[in-house]
């Protein structure tokens, strides 16, 4: 066990680059890898039943101690990634499902690994915790409502179809891993060491899966999307952390939620292209899940060597 649990924290330490060799991977064999694709649902709720394993009870006190801080984070996470998305789109001249993928990705909520890079980067981790929570809970309700608000009216989706989805792979998994956390803690405890395996494994299997069944896409047009992605990404992070500033939070809770608004379930976003739209559509959730580990480890390094008040 000690050697499973050195395998889970290099897999946790070393996740963007796991990440990264899975896309190029995806690049190499696509005939053998195009069909994880249609199991992406599967392994985002496995993901999600993790992530659920590591949340108590207590992780959403904070939004009656601070409310102020959970609701300007929660709101700049629904309303800067999605419009962001779409105006970025626009402006690198996206159409169809490429810019549809765009909005997927803005629409969704924080990203799994968000609080582990808040952490790493001296953020207010259990800010960045009730967040991701929050946006989870949220996402059933407020992903689809966006999506269809911001991509073409002519969608033929429905609210309730995407209602469903998000229900069946986040929210249902998140809630019984809540359930198993409160009965059975004492031996969940024992295995959260081991839980990195479990995200880093699924997102790396989302990724190959996607990639691989666009490999051509990813050939032929990756670079201009690749660039529209990044300019979501960083736009997300700078933007994020100047409206936690202008709100007057502190400076660790601004980096809450610039990572927390930044870092996007990308997963979900593949998850709902592959399950009501065409694997094109899931190519940006793939890029957007290489690019946003990349830029999340390099900005935690840079601010875990300032002091918390610079």
């Amino acid at each position: 066990m000690g050697t499973l649990r050195k395998i889970a924290e290099l897999a946790g330490r070393w996740f963007a680059v796991l990440v990264l060799l899975g896309g190029v991977a995806g690049l190499l064999a696509p005939a053998q890898l195009a069909p994880l694709a249609a199991h992406i649902p599967l392994f985002l709720g496995i993901i999600m039943f993790g992530m659920g394993l590591t949340l108590r009870g207590s992780d959403f006190a904070l939004v009656a101690k601070r409310p102020w801080a959970v609701l300007i984070g929660v709101v700049a996470q629904f309303v800067v990634m999605p419009v962001v998305a779409w105006a970025v789109g626009g402006l690198y001249g996206l159409t169809g499902m490429a810019l549809l993928g765009m909005i997927l990705v803005g629409s969704a909520p924080g990203g799994t690994a968000s609080n582990v890079i808040v952490y790493l980067g001296k953020g207010d981790t259990a800010l960045s915790v009730t967040m991701t929570a929050i946006s989870t809970l949220l996402a059933p309700f407020l992903t689809p409502a966006l999506i269809l608000l911001l991509a073409d009216e002519t969608l033929d989706v429905g609210f309730l179809d995407m209602f469903g989805s998000i229900v069946q792979v986040v929210l249902v998994p998140v809630l019984a891993g809540l359930v198993v956390r409160a009965l059975a803690g004492k031996y969940v405890e024992k295995v959260l060491p081991y839980l990195p395996l479990v995200s880093v494994g699924g997102i790396v299997l989302v990724v190959l899966g996607v990639v691989a069944a666009n490999a051509e896409t990813v050939l032929s047009t990756g670079l201009l999307l690749a660039l529209a992605v990044i300019t979501h990404n960083l736009l997300g992070l700078l933007l994020g952390y100047g409206t936690a500033k202008v709100a007057g939070l502190d400076r660790a809770a601004r980096r809450a939620v610039s990572i927390e608004v930044g870092m996007q379930n990308s997963g979900l976003a593949a998850s709902l292209a592959a399950s009501h739209f065409t694997p094109a559509a899931a190519l940006p959730a793939a890029l957007f899940s290489v690019w946003h580990n990349l830029s999340g480890a390099g900005l935690a390094t840079w601010w875990s060597r300032r002091s918390e008040t610079r």
